[in-house]
């Protein structure tokens, strides 16, 4: 199926209008891949409904004939702030109009052209010239343009192209499964044509300027080792030991990783919870401002907008607090990555003045998994700094099919994002009043998922991550999930005690809406007939608040420690680790907030949240815990490695109580002492 191109062309006066769209299409060519072709409208509000209503919109001309006239000016500024994805150009009476556009927008308008030059095929090639500019994909070209070229390999990978499954009678299969150009896609760094992930100057680099422009980013670069890579990479370029940084507590288990990694200093700030349904929302912005004011020496915020949940913070105020106490400003949006290209979802981070941002792309967007963007608009950014960063955590065998996917979903959202994103949050319009229809399912709404603690805190909810309240209908989580999954052939995002999460994406279909929706209804249906009684309500165990940091993360890490059993023979929360100081990062999932970090104080507030997660929550796991001989550890610091670790404050960490138990509860793991590991 060919694509679709439109170009809008604005202007009061009718007869002229009307002239060059007649023009234009009759100077289209059959053979043209973009098939522009034109439409008219008027200027003001009936040019921004068109603007909203076309999907298939990518090039907008606006008739400025009048220098004093300021009102196309103000249109193509409205234009863009609607859809910046789009390309502005000014039809201009003469040179004097030319500087004033220039000097009100010239950012939002990518061209010119003079009314009294008619040569509209000159223009409609000009205009098609830059929509196809805009749907370049130079790395997938390249690597489509090599694999046409059917090159021997004598080089890696060790399959060949995919020679090696092609003839074995024993993993032939594989080949067939994954198919021919994908294995022949399967490339290394001695295809010199393809550029270098590591130092690209060529078709990579190329791409990479195209993902800037279109999320609105002074700078790109793509990450074929996910988000959690990204996180790292950002972490480490802008801290070193010591570095203080502020950082949400529910934020991904990656940002905690890179805190070890770079010897930061890390100030945690509880997020929200939901306690009713387990969830965990944004940190209330008074506790990120009280943050700022007491922690002047901090170098950088990390903040989780959205949630995995979809919740997302009001940041430009944060942001701009930040800044004035020369903060840099690092958001996940590995769920948001989608934003940029719909209205109803933006601002994005970048809009709202963030320094950094690391996206999924794989998540929302079309990108294979592992593949994620880091966006830069950080005036002070050191590249040199960044690239022996992020160099010496990306592979020297970076996945080119990763590489070729994120070109193509950047072309994807640029050019169709706009109407996939209108018609995903149609569907999600429909699936939420259907399903609520069914009596015994409940799609929360943001007033529903927010605590009290940040209702005033200008809070937003991405419509495309549906949470289901299961409550009412009698089923349990984890069977109605299993239920889904067999008899429905539904896989839903995640669950918890009481809800479900469906993600929207831009890959939803009207099929699988009127397929999700027919499950829901016929299993609400079988809970009635079956006369299910709604459950009480099983609230998780509420989370403790954060004790303290005795010494610096990456510190405690490093040491060896001891292992001791996080539960005593009666099946008590093990009073031996009470005030023992944690070497590894301990996190229920879901929903994956860190309950322990390395260099945290345990307190019994933590032991016996952890010991009743174990015996009234099956479905959820303990990551960071230590198994042996069939019992669940915890490795925290030993006397002698406390003693000789300097605390935050400057004093030893031994003054630290050890705790007492009973010897037996006491026990670490058989081998000897632990030895100390640091360097």
């Amino acid at each position: 199926m060919p694509p679709v191109s439109h170009l809008l062309i604005v202007s009061d006066d009718l007869s002229r209008r009307d002239q060059i769209v007649v023009a234009l299409n009759a100077a289209a060519r059959p053979d043209d891949p973009v098939q522009l072709s034109a439409f008219a409208s008027d200027p003001g509000e009936p040019a921004l409904d068109a603007v909203r209503r076309d999907g298939d919109l990518h090039i907008v001309l606006i008739d400025q004939h009048d220098a004093a006239d300021r009102r196309a000016v103000h249109l193509a500024q409205s234009i863009s702030r609607l859809r910046p994805e789009l390309s502005l150009y000014l039809m201009l009476e003469d040179d004097d109009t030319k500087l004033l556009v220039e000097e009100l927008a010239g950012d939002a308008v990518d061209g010119y052209f003079f009314r009294s030059e008619t040569d509209h095929a000159g223009w409609l090639r000009i205009l098609a010239a830059e929509v196809m500019q805009t749907a370049a994909t130079p790395f997938y070209d390249q690597l489509r343009h090599y694999v046409a070229q059917a090159k021997d390999s004598w080089h890696t990978p060790g399959h060949a192209g995919g020679d090696a499954y092609k003839a074995s009678p024993w993993v032939s299969d594989f080949h067939a499964f994954v198919g021919e150009q994908m294995l022949r896609a399967d490339l290394s760094v001695s295809v010199p044509m393809l550029d270098s992930l590591l130092h690209p100057t060529g078709v990579i680099a190329q791409a990479q300027r195209l993902a800037a422009q279109a999320f609105g980013a002074r700078k790109t670069y793509f990450s074929t080792n996910g988000t959690s890579t990204s996180n790292k990479v950002i972490v480490q370029t802008l801290l070193t030991p010591g570095d203080k940084l502020l950082l949400d507590r529910n934020c991904h288990k990656s940002v905690h990783h890179g805190v070890i990694l770079s010897g930061a200093r890390p100030v945690y700030l509880d997020s929200s919870v939901n306690e009713r349904h387990g969830l965990f929302g944004p940190v209330p912005r008074v506790r990120v401002l009280q943050a700022i004011a007491d922690h002047p020496d901090a170098k950088v915020l990390i903040l989780t907008s959205c949630t995995y949940d979809g919740l997302r913070y009001e940041l430009a105020p944060i942001i701009a607090a930040a800044h004035a106490a020369g903060i840099k400003v690092l958001v996940d949006e590995a769920w948001y990555g989608h934003a940029r290209f719909h209205p109803a979802l933006r601002p994005t981070a970048l809009e709202a003045g963030a320094d950094y941002v690391t996206q999924s792309t794989h998540k929302v967007l079309s990108a294979f998994s592992q593949a994620s963007m880091v966006h830069v608009n950080d005036p002070d950014f050191d590249e040199h700094l960044f690239r022996e960063s992020f160099n010496m955590h990306a592979s020297t065998s970076p996945q080119y099919g990763l590489i070729a996917s994120l070109d193509v979903a950047r072309k994807q959202a640029v050019m169709e994002g706009y109407k996939l994103l209108d018609r995903s949050l149609k569907f999600a319009a429909e699936l939420r009043e259907k399903i609520n229809t069914t009596g015994a399912f409940r799609v929360l709404d943001l007033d529903d998922l927010l605590s009290d603690e940040v209702r005033g805190d200008g809070i937003r909810l991405d419509p495309t991550k549906l949470t289901i309240d299961i409550s009412a209908s009698g089923w349990g989580a984890d069977e109605l999930r299993g239920e889904l999954i067999e008899r429905f052939n539904i896989q839903i995002e995640k669950h918890t005690h009481s809800t479900l999460t469906l993600l929207l994406t831009i890959g939803t279909t009207r099929s699988k809406v009127s397929r999700l929706f027919d499950a829901m209804l016929r299993l609400a249906r079988q809970a009635q007939q079956e006369r299910r009684m709604p459950r009480p309500t099983a609230r998780l165990p509420k989370i403790p608040h954060f004790t303290r940091l005795a010494c610096l993360p990456r510190d405690a890490f490093y040491e060896e420690g001891e292992r001791l059993p996080l539960l005593d023979d009666a099946g008590q929360p093990n009073a031996a680790l009470a005030d023992r100081i944690c070497c590894d990062q301990i996190v229920p999932y879901p929903p994956g907030i860190p309950v322990l970090v390395p260099g945290q104080v345990v307190d019994a507030a933590i032991l016996g949240y952890l010991a009743r997660l174990l015996q009234t929550q099956k479905s959820i796991e303990l990551h960071g815990l230590a198994m042996h001989d069939g019992e669940l550890h915890l490795r925290v610091l030993t006397a002698v490695e406390m003693g000789a670790l300097r605390a935050l404050d400057g004093a030893a960490t031994a003054s630290v109580s050890l705790g007492g138990s009973a010897p037996d509860a006491h026990r670490p793991l058989p081998g000897g002492p632990a030895q100390n590991r640091s360097a």
